[in-house]
């Protein structure tokens, strides 16, 4: 009699075996898988299509657009804090080209502005604040050329980037019709997924910072805003005072 065959603790182990050996078998192809999944930034980036190209050249702007205005909005808002003092001493002494000349030397906004209202002098008052406003209002026209483009991309971007994730979507879908077997690979479904959601993430990448961005811009212009209206208050008290003989 053979005991090593009737031994019912080998046939347990044996049947123990096997089953680590089954159990092993898919967690080491879920390893393999995840490791062919495993692709650098530019595999990834590629895989978004074309569509990437496009942001790429929505970030590209965004970047050059808000460069240029903070660099033009922060030159703008830059101005000698003796500035209306120093008009108000000349327009007081009645050296008017003094005050003139004072205008446009200083590159701001708030000088052109005062600028245009010394040149009305000797006019009603109404007709001299009407012409500071009109300056004011194209040089805040100057200022926000550019950030309609920066509220389009923070909008447009992400948009962009839903449109590659449904096109993506939908080529998934079609190779999964196309599969006359009828078993669907959960690898291959999920590598289709996240290839599809590429776009959705570059659109978030560059609206997110578009739309921080417009506000910041907008948010300097309205202190600068704020800022004009007090000097042209100012200078309309300074006008009212009498002038020294």
């Amino acid at each position: 009699m053979n005991i090593l065959t009737t031994n019912p603790l080998a046939q347990s182990a044996e049947e123990v075996a096997q089953t680590t050996v089954e159990t092993l078998a898919p967690v080491e192809g879920v390893a393999e898988a995840t490791e062919s999944l495993s692709i650098g930034f530019w595999e990834l980036f590629m895989s978004g299509g074309w569509l990437m190209w496009v942001l790429v050249l929505l970030a590209a702007v965004m970047i050059f657009i808000f460069v240029e205005r903070f660099i033009a909005i922060r030159k703008a808002t830059k101005l000698d804090n003796n500035f209306m003092n120093r008009i108000r001493d000349f327009i007081s002494e009645g050296n008017i080209n003094a005050a003139i000349d004072l205008c446009r030397r200083t590159d701001s906004p708030v000088a052109r502005m005062i600028e245009k209202g010394i040149e009305r002098i000797g006019r009603p008052m109404s007709d001299i604040q009407t012409s500071i406003e009109n300056v004011a209002n194209v040089e805040v026209a100057k200022l926000e050329s550019g950030l309609p483009w920066l509220a389009s991309i923070s909008g447009g971007a992400p948009m962009i980037g839903f449109l590659g994730t449904v096109v993506g979507m939908v080529q998934v879908f079609i190779s999964m019709s196309a599969n006359t077997s009828g078993a669907i690979e959960l690898a291959q479904l999920s590598s289709g997924m996240y290839v599809a959601m590429v776009t959705t993430v570059g659109g978030l990448i560059v609206g997110i910072p578009s739309y921080f961005a417009h506000n910041y811009l907008v948010a300097r212009i309205e202190r600068l805003v704020f800022r004009m209206e007090a000097t042209t208050i100012a200078f309309m008290d300074i006008l009212n005072q009498p002038v020294q003989k």
